[in-house]
């Protein structure tokens, strides 16, 4: 299917693909499907901002993202469509995931001392 093809979702519709999707720190704002990932410092948010990158590269759908000191905007939409589609809740999913990962109780990796991402919106 033409990439342009693909359902938007209204904006009544997103809140309950948030919630179904598991995406609580997520939000819909002026269109865009958006999240604020606070860090502990700028080499943290240089890490982020390259993992989210490297996300948007190799699934072909790229974030807008604005950078501070210690905070990374991730926006998601589908541009080619108009609005916001599967594609846009699958990456946030994968970013989520990827970027929330710490390592299980009990593994032989440690996982960092460090706030370094949190989780909080």
């Amino acid at each position: 299917m033409a990439e342009d093809q693909r359902k938007t979702y209204s904006d009544e519709e997103i809140p309950a693909r948030i919630q179904a999707e598991g995406l609580d720190a997520w939000y819909l704002e002026d269109g865009w499907l958006r999240r604020k990932y606070s860090t502990d410092g700028w080499p943290t948010t240089l890490m982020l901002v390259n993992a989210i990158g490297y996300l948007c590269e190799a699934a072909w759908h790229h974030a807008d993202l604005s950078v501070t000191w210690g905070k990374v905007w991730v926006k998601l939409k589908t541009h080619s469509a108009g609005g916001i589609t599967d594609k846009d809740f699958a990456l946030a999913r994968k970013i989520e995931e990827t970027v929330l990962w710490r390592p299980e109780a009990g593994s032989p990796l440690e996982g960092t001392p460090n706030k370094f991402v949190q989780a909080k919106k």
